[in-house]
């Protein structure tokens, strides 16, 4: 689960936030046969705040003007239902667009969904990009329907929802080097900047992004956002793999402090980040259950670290014990807060670390047949050197 939710699609990734002077922005619409006068919302971040505008349109024609200080991910809404923006669905009229300095011009017949835009570069190479993925995202709707098509007890099933993840991972990786491809391919574009921005997220790998961010333009790689993304390497970098996992002291359930270079030992530590109100980390459970009780006796263990609330212990306590976690568990109660989610800069759970007894980052966000998959390469590889 996401601290802040990021949209699927390419077309509204988010826009990275930043002190800049605002620009004027003018969007000219026409829609040629519609007459009666229906309402358009457009709706984008200013600043920290979402900001919702309105107006008429006039004969099928519409303006909305205003100031942002980066391109900005938007969406419009034509409102054909009459009943306001509060009675919007994802199923009704929606254009998602970037919103930039200057004129941008919306042309269409009765629907802003198949409207033109035109006079925006951003625009432009965001019509390109979202091409490349379309083929990409449709196989991932299949993909949503073939589970929920699917029996309760075969959703259920860790071995179904193991298939599913590595099927779901083959399109993330596919999609993956397609916005590698158009970053390198497009290096001045203001696109490529957000789009990598998107790739910094609570998973991201420093060693992939930061060449891709030195392929930009001066220009982009000087602007606020892109001064604003360098920053964030040296976070990224202390929680990369083969860095030094940063050390912590937490409080375990019973009130007595655990230290993580102390627990580690001679083991391979999993730290696991979750809490008991994340739907997918308990999902995600029964599956690091196996795997904990398979390999708990070949120096493999697991550190649980929940961003419950203090109002919450009473459930985190209960969620392991429900779920059958019988490892180490610890948490201040501070929610997102979580001074060791902040070290390791997580921004979404369930997330998790492998820790070799050296005390290094060996691989992370271990999910579904991952784990298992990890551990059999590692222990293997030690089987090997035994033998020699």
């Amino acid at each position: 689960m996401f601290k802040n939710i990021i949209p699927y699609i390419i077309a509204f990734l988010p826009a990275i936030a930043v002190a800049q002077q605002p620009d004027a922005f003018t969007i000219s619409g026409k829609l040629n046969t519609i007459k009666q006068p229906l309402k358009a919302y457009l709706v984008y971040q200013s600043g920290n705040s979402r900001k919702v505008d309105s107006t008429a349109l006039h004969d099928g024609a519409f303006t909305f003007k205003g100031q942002i200080a980066t391109p900005t991910s938007a969406m419009m809404i034509i409102d054909h239902r009459g009943t306001g923006f509060t009675g919007f669905k994802r199923t009704d009229d929606v254009l998602n667009l970037y919103l930039e300095k200057g004129n941008i011009f919306i042309t269409g017949t009765d629907s802003v969904s198949q409207a033109k835009i035109s006079g925006s570069k951003i625009n432009e190479d965001n019509e390109e990009i979202t091409a490349m993925i379309a083929p990409l995202y449709a196989q991932s709707e299949k993909l949503y329907a073939e589970i929920r098509s699917a029996s309760p007890e075969q959703q259920r099933s860790p071995v179904y929802q193991n298939t599913m993840q590595d099927r779901f991972k083959v399109l993330q990786t596919k999609r993956e080097a397609l916005i590698k491809e158009f970053i390198v391919s497009h290096p001045y574009s203001y696109l490529s900047l957000m789009a990598l921005s998107s790739m910094g997220g609570p998973s991201a790998d420093v060693n992939v992004i930061e060449p891709l961010y030195n392929g930009l333009s001066d220009e982009l790689k000087n602007s606020p956002a892109g001064s604003q993304l360098k920053a964030s390497f040296a976070v990224l970098k202390a929680t990369a793999i083969g860095s030094v996992a940063p050390d912590f002291t937490m409080n375990d359930t019973e009130g007595k402090p655990v230290t993580l270079s102390k627990f580690r030992k001679d083991n391979y530590v999993l730290i696991d980040f979750w809490a008991s109100w994340c739907g997918p980390c308990r999902q995600e459970n029964p599956n690091v259950v196996r795997v904990y009780n398979k390999y708990k006796d070949k120096k493999f263990t697991i550190l649980g670290v929940s961003l419950d609330r203090q109002t919450g212990k009473d459930d985190w306590l209960k969620a392991i014990k429900d779920d059958g976690l019988t490892w180490t568990h610890v948490s201040d109660l501070k929610f997102w807060n979580n001074e060791a989610a902040a070290l390791y800069f997580v921004q979404s759970i369930p997330q998790n670390f492998l820790i070799d007894p050296n005390g290094k980052i060996v691989a992370k966000n271990l999910r579904g047949a991952d784990l298992e998959n990890k551990l059999i390469e590692i222990f293997a590889g030690h089987a090997a050197k035994k033998s020699e």
